[in-house]
């Protein structure tokens, strides 16, 4: 389960900053490099998607959680917005869910 979480964090990542640097290119007159970095990145993340080893739809789903915990941590590190005690509940509540989804992943394809 910890292999699927580091590929989830790693996809997370990719897609955050793809976007994150199109934004950053578009709003703040970045350079073409920038463009380059951000359609190199969110191909990156596409790719990253194929890597996952069940359906779509449940790789989908549990990497949805782990979105939701890399943005928000995002929020917090780069945007440097400070958390409230219930967003860090509904990140470990996140966590949980996917955890839960993961780990019936091996129970149903075994």
């Amino acid at each position: 389960m910890l292999r699927v979480f580091f590929l989830f964090t790693l996809t997370a990542i990719a897609e955050i900053g793809g976007c994150y640097l199109f934004y950053f290119w578009l709003r703040r007159d970045g350079s073409w490099w920038v463009l380059a970095a951000s359609l190199v990145t969110l191909v990156l993340f596409a790719w990253l998607l194929t890597l996952h080893p069940v359906a779509t739809g449940r790789v989908y789903a549990a990497y949805g959680a782990v979105y939701v915990v890399v943005s928000v941590l995002w929020l917090n590190l780069v945007d440097r917005s400070s958390l409230s005690g219930l967003e860090w509940a509904g990140l470990l509540l996140a966590l949980v869910g996917m955890g839960m989804m993961v780990s019936g992943w091996t129970i149903t394809h075994k």
